[in-house]
C-alpha cells in the first residue's frame, strides 16, 4: 500500500480563554509537565508532555467554545485512582457508554473543551469488538465533495 502511514498521534490543540486557570487544571488535575512552546510562536499557546514525542497544545482565543462531543483521549494507567483524583478536585465526571475491555469517563477543562480519561483493560481488537467490518475503501473517492473520481476529467 502506497501513501500516507499515520503512526502516532504526534499532537492535538484545543482552545482556551484563560491561560492561568488552564495551565493549573492540566497541571494539577490532569498532572501533565508543561514545556516550552518553539520560540517561533508569537502567540499565546501553552504546550504540555504526553510522553512518547506526544504534546498537547493550549491556543488562547477570547471566547469559549460550546460544549460539543468534540473531544481528546488521554489514556491512564489506573482509570479508578483518576476518576477519584478527579472527584476529590470537585471536577464533575461524566460517565458513559461501555468499550469493550475499558474503562473511561469524561471532564471538561476550565473552558468546556472535554477530555476522555481512559484504561484499556486488554487492546482493542476491531475483529472481536468492532460493530461491523468496514466497506473497502476507495481511494479515489473518499467522500469528499472537491475530490475528483478517477473516471472524471
Amino acid at each position: 500500500m502506497t501513501g500516507i502511514r499515520c503512526t502516532a498521534l504526534d499532537h492535538c490543540s484545543v482552545l482556551i480563554t484563560d491561560v492561568e486557570k488552564a495551565r493549573r487544571f492540566y497541571r494539577t488535575v490532569l498532572g501533565l509537565p508543561e514545556i516550552p512552546k518553539p520560540k517561533t510562536f508569537d502567540f499565546v499557546a501553552l504546550w504540555f508532555d504526553l510522553g512518547a514525542g506526544q504534546t498537547l497544545h493550549l491556543l488562547q482565543k477570547p471566547q469559549p467554545d460550546t460544549r460539543s462531543p468534540r473531544h481528546f483521549a488521554l489514556r491512564v494507567a489506573d482509570v479508578n485512582a483518576a476518576r477519584a483524583h478527579c472527584r476529590s478536585l470537585g471536577i464533575e465526571i461524566q460517565e458513559t457508554g461501555p468499550i469493550p475491555h475499558c474503562d473511561r469517563f469524561f471532564v471538561h477543562d476550565p473552558d468546556g473543551n472535554r477530555i476522555e480519561l481512559i484504561q484499556w483493560i486488554e487492546p482493542y481488537d476491531p475483529a472481536a469488538s468492532g460493530a461491523a467490518p468496514l466497506a473497502a475503501a476507495n481511494p479515489y473517492n473518499i467522500g469528499c465533495p472537491s475530490r475528483r473520481t478517477r473516471s472524471s476529467p
